[in-house]
């Protein structure tokens, strides 16, 4: 694999091989052979920062290490291997379906988990569609997690360039603030929104899922098409313990659990019932 004479760092098939090992072992992930020059751009950043002369280096202290400063470097080797492509309100449709559920759901306490949060724009979508079908006080709480910690504190953040996609002239108007002088060209999203969401890290591979009462709704939309089939079936019957009966699952657009039918029946449109 080490065509590349320019590169900066060697990058062996072996350490190709191993990488894509540790991920799996860690997140679940499985990296094709395809994502070779992802993988070297990516975590070349991490030999930089972290002083290591090779990836033969870095991979066999990361593996050995141990403490505080390991766990840390865990996560930034997570963080660089995770994809957050988002946007608000995409998937448009899987919206409107919870717009009809929330309908005649009424006022009943409702627990929501947005369990691929990435920046934060699908949880603050949820929190829009909450408020604009049951108002800003509905009882309605937003559990909002994601492997990668970087993402997750930009999520956090609730600021976002005033252009992001997906969203209309009214709900820019009615949810998020602009802001002035320094911060021109960018908005924030308002507390009374941000009031609705809990952010927490959270990896889909722990064995133990502690994440308090029962949800109504899971959005895991776009996270399965990284995993290999017993990885999904492992994800979805966990999914499945932390969910009310007969509450809903969205799942992304290329994301088909027929296989899981006796856990989740299919509702719609890359919606589920919990069985």
């Amino acid at each position: 694999m080490d065509t590349a004479v320019d590169r900066e760092f060697h990058f062996h098939a072996r350490d190709f091989a191993r990488v894509r090992t540790l991920i799996y072992d860690r997140a679940g992930i499985s990296l094709h052979e395809g994502k070779q020059a992802m993988v070297y751009s990516r975590l070349s950043r991490r030999l930089r920062e972290t002083g290591h002369p090779s990836f033969e280096n870095y991979l066999q202290w990361l593996e050995s290490a141990s403490g505080a400063q390991a766990q840390q470097e865990w996560q930034e080797f997570v963080n660089c291997l995770t994809t957050n492509l988002t946007s608000f309100f995409r998937e448009e449709h899987h919206f409107h379906a919870l717009t009809e559920w929330l309908k005649a759901r009424g006022s009943q306490p409702t627990r929501i988990w947005c369990c691929a949060a990435s920046t934060g724009e699908e949880p603050y979508s949820l929190a829009i569609t909450v408020a604009e079908t049951l108002g800003l006080n509905a009882p309605v709480k937003i559990l909002a997690s994601d492997i990668d910690t970087n993402v997750l504190q930009t999520a956090a953040q609730a600021v976002y360039d005033v252009n992001a996609r997906g969203l209309n002239p009214q709900r820019l108007k009615q949810f998020f603030l602009r802001g002035k002088g320094a911060n021109t060209g960018y908005m924030r999203v308002k507390p009374e929104l941000t009031r609705m969401i809990e952010f927490r890290p959270f990896n889909l591979m722990q064995p133990q899922w502690q994440l308090g009462d029962p949800f109504d709704v899971v959005f895991c939309r776009n996270v399965m098409i990284y995993f290999d089939g017993p990885t999904q079936r492992k994800v979805l019957e966990h999914i499945h313990q932390v969910m009310k009966p007969k509450g809903l699952l969205f799942v992304g657009h290329s994301e088909n659990f027929t296989e899981s039918r006796d856990i989740f029946a299919l509702r719609g449109k890359t919606i589920y019932d919990r069985v």
